[in-house]
Formats: structure tokens, C-alpha cells, sequence
């Protein structure tokens, strides 16, 4: 039973036509949490009761990806194994009669969905499922670039392009390392608040200035930053 689920622009990219191989109609949503209502044969991680999150890249904890301690991208993930229906090649939703595709074998963006063993994981019961929800792929992705990818060191200055929520998990992830200097990076100033609420030191808009970004980054620090993270993925920023 799904009791919060996230909104990602990857669900965006769906509606667009930009993400490969899902199939329509299908229910959306890849960043969810909720409570164990029943489980299927076979499977012993998690009891009917307990809180979970969902998460949209498998961990089946066999492959050689998931045995490997530098990677995790596991062999079931939608670019070796399409996610649309279960693994046993069924779907569990439908609608007047007709079925129904599943998304990354999550699909939380409904009240109950039916998800393979490996792609979710109990939680404390004590945690709040609507925060708890990003943990499915927003927030770990910013903040682990920042504290397990990059490895940013403390005293160090980090510049972080887009300010969304991914990029904002990325201010956290630096303020965490203990870097010294968070120079957060938008054309949208209405996002500069949060940014500095969550660690930002420094706010630039692009917009404001009539060289390029990169230059005036290079001014402001004397040489640069230490550690640069392009949150946006448009090839500009890049």
C-alpha cells in the first residue's frame, strides 16, 4: 500500500517521449514508500506490516553488479530487462478490462502496487514515509554524488549547477563533507532561499552576469572550484 510517493522529472521524460522501452498505458512514479499488505511465495525480506521504500533500480543482491563494492547498477534493471511487466511477465493493474503496464517495477503513483523482492527495502518503523519516499532515488542520488562519488573533502569549495531536487540534495551532501564554500548555481532566483537554508553559501543566476558562468566562478574563487556538480543534464551546463 502506497502511503507517499515523489514526483521526478524522469516521470516528465516519459510523457515527452524521452525515456527508451516503457510501454503504454502504464502507471508512473518511481520514488515510493508505504507498508507491506501481503507478500508472495519465496519471499523473506519483509512481512506484511512493515514500512518500505521502493526504488526504481533493482538489488538483487546475486549479480555480479550488486556483489561488486564499486557498483550497484544490477543486471535486472530496465536497460538489460524491461520493467513494464513483472518478472514473471504479468501485470498486476488494469483498468475496464484492459491491462495496464508496470514502471520500473514500481508504480507509485497509485494506492497499491505489486513489486518484485529486489526492489524494495524495510525501513524503521519509525520513519516518516512522506520524507522517506526521495530516498527512492532524488535525494541519494545528489547527496551521494557528493559525499560517496566525488568524496568531497572538508575546506573544500564545490559548485552546484541547478538548484531542483536533486541539486539540493547535492548543497546537503557538500555541507555534510564539511566543504567550506557552496556556490549553488540557477537562473531561477526563487530557489536561492532553500539553497542557502540547506547549506549554500553563495547564490549566482547566470542571468546576472554577461560572461560566461564559468568565468565568474573562476573570479569569485581565485582558480576554480574544487569540485563541481552539473544537477541539470542539458549539454549548456554540461
Amino acid at each position: 500500500k502506497i502511503a507517499a510517493t515523489g514526483i521526478c522529472h524522469t516521470d516528465e521524460h516519459v510523457l515527452e517521449g524521452n525515456f527508451a522501452g516503457v510501454e503504454f498505458p502504464v502507471i508512473l512514479g518511481h520514488e515510493g514508500a508505504g507498508i507491506v499488505e501481503s507478500i508472495g511465495e519465496g519471499v523473506t525480506s519483509v512481512k506484511p506490516g512493515d514500512k518500505v521504500i521502493l526504488f526504481p533500480l533493482p538489488q538483487c543482491g546475486e549479480c555480479s553488479f550488486c556483489l561488486n563494492p564499486d557498483s550497484n547498477y544490477c543486471l535486472k534493471s530496465h536497460f538489460t530487462e524491461p520493467q513494464n511487466l513483472l518478472p514473471d511477465k504479468t501485470s498486476r493493474f488494469t483498468c475496464k478490462g484492459k491491462r495496464i503496464h508496470h514502471f520500473l517495477w514500481n508504480s507509485t503513483f497509485a494506492e497499491y502496487t505489486v513489486v518484485p523482492e529486489y526492489t524494495l527495502a524495510k525501513i524503521d518503523a519509525a520513519a516518516p514515509l512522506d520524507k522517506v519516499c526521495l530516498l527512492a532515488c532524488g535525494f541519494s542520488t545528489g547527496y551521494g554524488a557528493a559525499i560517496n562519488t566525488a568524496k568531497v573533502k572538508p575546506g573544500s569549495t564545490c559548485a552546484v549547477f541547478g538548484l531542483g531536487g536533486v541539486g539540493l540534495s547535492v548543497v546537503m551532501g557538500c555541507k555534510a563533507a564539511g566543504a567550506s564554500r557552496i556556490i549553488a548555481i540557477d537562473i531561477n532566483k526563487d530557489k536561492f532561499a532553500k539553497a542557502k537554508e540547506l547549506g549554500a553559501t553563495e547564490c549566482i543566476n547566470p542571468k546576472d552576469f554577461k560572461k560566461p558562468i564559468q568565468q565568474v566562478l573562476t573570479e569569485m574563487t581565485g582558480h576554480g572550484v574544487d569540485y563541481s556538480f552539473e544537477v541539470i543534464g542539458t549539454s549548456d551546463t554540461l
